[in-house]
């Protein structure tokens, strides 16, 4: 597909990450034990150029679900798409929250698949070569989204806070935010910047959801086969995209600004969905922790 100068070739680096995350929804929705389902992933898988093919089954995949990329790997990207969800719809459905921002969408199709009540309205940020490639698709499954939807370009590095205005986010409003598979590749200075911009930007009753990466990895952890077989499958060096700052403590700066947030481990979901990844040696998926949070008031407040 090229429309115009929209390309399709998925080469390198985070943007084939996305690629990577959106392969793993086609296959979990395939999956006879899939928890999640996308009806859109497997045609982005297949509309993109990429260095190698990617399945859109488990039944593709030599090894199956023992395969450390598209078993393991991929079942870890398959919860956290679940986990995301189903906090999106219990804060819509349960908090009543109608806005809702995706900083880092990437592929992500919530617009479209998830259950949204009236007057709800999404914001999508990233990058206009991801948004074009992603709506050309959509737009040739002739795919419409049943709420008020923006993509707003722009780059979580600089001011997205403004381009998000600009499209009409109402600060007033509380939020439901969703940052996912993000923060990792981030620099100290970035995700703290990005932390203290989203809670400026987040009424009391507002929502959050991230994903980070705790601690320092080890040269095991590095050396692992879920990576080691990324590279090799895919030409993309995961690890080595990460930032290897030490990380911020993001949880409690948002606690000092008035909110209340916890943060559990992948397998703890794991146990309550009934699929996802188990605990490893040396796997990078340990260090993952799944944060969430709700804010109670403003800094001033407390």
């Amino acid at each position: 597909m090229n429309d115009g100068g929209r390309t399709s070739r998925f080469s390198a680096g985070v943007e084939l990450t996305a690629l990577l995350v959106a392969a793993a929804r086609a296959i979990e929705t395939r999956h006879p034990d899939g928890i999640v389902g996308d009806p859109y992933a497997e045609a982005f898988v297949k509309a993109a150029e990429t260095p190698v093919p990617l399945p859109v089954s488990i039944e593709e995949v030599a090894e199956g679900d023992a395969d450390p990329v598209w078993g393991r790997g991929g079942q870890y990207f398959a919860l956290r798409t679940r986990v995301f969800d189903d906090f999106l719809l219990d804060a819509a459905h349960r908090q009543g929250i109608r806005q809702v921002v995706q900083l880092g969408a990437g592929l992500d199709t919530r617009a479209l698949r998830l259950d949204w009540p009236a007057g709800t309205v999404v914001y999508e940020v990233d990058r206009s070569d991801l948004f074009a490639f992603k709506q050309d698709v959509l737009d040739a499954m002739g795919a419409r989204p049943a709420v008020r939807h923006h993509h707003v370009v722009a780059d979580l590095e600089r001011d997205w806070a403004e381009p998000l205005r600009a499209a009409g986010f109402d600060p007033p409003r509380p939020t439901a935010w969703v940052i996912e598979g993000v923060i990792p590749y981030l620099s100290a200075p970035v995700e703290r910047s990005l932390i203290t911009t989203v809670s400026a930007l987040s009424a009391p009753g507002s929502a959050i959801a991230y994903e980070i990466l705790q601690g320092q990895e080890t040269e095991e952890i590095r050396d692992s086969s879920l990576y080691a077989d990324t590279e090799q499958k895919m030409g993309v060096h995961l690890s080595g995209l990460f930032s290897e700052d030490a990380r911020p403590d993001s949880a409690r700066a948002l606690a000092g600004e008035g909110w209340e947030v916890s943060g559990e481990s992948v397998y703890g979901f794991t146990e309550r969905y009934g699929r996802g990844p188990r605990p490893g040696a040396d796997d990078p998926i340990s260090h993952a922790r799944w944060v969430r949070g709700h804010r109670v008031h403003g800094p001033d407040e407390g």
